[in-house]
């Protein structure tokens, strides 16, 4: 479910804008980091962690589609180069506000303990993320596909110049559609620094978990990335417990044969 809060974002900004946002990593990072620093010193306040870390990470979002991004529409190595150069300044900026230190994973008060079935035992954190994801999912579901706000947003996404003879306003509407991806990518931060803890790496690593799971399931498909996060932490989490040294190899080796066999992804539009 991290993983799918992961490239939940980045699907839907690059499904539906055609902006392959690398930065969407370091918007991750920005998250967990203004959620650890809301959540420790407020005596674990969970619910405006997780409401700073989005909104954080959604207005640095907006700085960048709006500052640069918005020039830059169709032209995708200029796209690469930019947000790839952003990954380095939020990182340093991170560094320089809090430190290189690793931050431990945190757990709120009310989600600490756990549950037992038998003779296992489930953390009350990891349950409630697991929910936290399937809401999240069917409602990017129900607003991709069932509202006005989606439909619009799916003719862009097909045929952006009849939608703006129509009269919609189009780059009203992908900017917030990027703000929505950013802010995910923030709510996420918070939710993964619970299991991940927090540190200035995140940027490029949880990235090319997104690459991954948006590849495996399919681009612009919620469904597609709640796929692709399942089969890709179950290869993970698979891969750390029984072939630790090949952990990293299993998960990219899903990736070769999804590129293989259907290069589309499973899901995608």
């Amino acid at each position: 479910m991290v993983l799918f809060l992961i490239a939940a974002g980045f699907s839907l900004i690059f499904g539906v804008m055609g902006i392959l946002n690398l930065a969407h990593g370091a918007l991750y990072m920005v998250g967990a980091y203004v959620g650890w620093s809301i959540a420790i010193p407020l005596g674990m306040n969970f619910g405006l962690a997780v409401l700073a870390g989005g909104i954080a990470a959604g207005l640095v979002g907006l700085l960048i589609e709006r500052g640069f991004l918005r020039y830059l529409y169709k032209q995708l190595d200029e796209q690469v180069l930019l947000t790839f150069g952003f990954i380095y300044i939020l990182t340093n900026l991170c560094i320089w506000v809090w430190g290189p230190y690793f931050r431990s994973p945190f757990t709120a008060p009310f989600l600490s303990g756990s549950f037992s079935i038998g003779e296992l035992s489930f953390p009350k954190s990891r349950i409630f993320i697991i929910l936290v994801g399937l809401i999240l999912a069917l409602f990017l579901w129900w607003l991709q596909a069932k509202t006005r706000v989606g439909a619009i947003v799916r003719a862009g996404m097909d045929d952006k110049e009849t939608t703006m003879a129509l009269g919609i306003n189009l780059d009203l509407v992908f900017t917030v559609v990027f703000f929505l991806g950013a802010f995910i990518a923030g709510f996420a931060g918070v939710f993964g620094a619970q299991i991940l803890g927090v540190n200035p790496m995140l940027g490029i690593d949880t990235l090319l978990f997104a690459f991954v799971v948006v590849i495996v399931g399919g681009v612009g498909s919620v469904q597609g990335s709640l796929l692709g996060g399942i089969i890709i932490g179950m290869t993970d989490s698979f891969g750390r417990s029984y072939f630790p040294e090949f952990s990293m190899f299993l998960m990219y080796l899903a990736m070769i044969a999804m590129l293989a066999i259907r290069p589309t992804g499973l899901l995608s539009r």
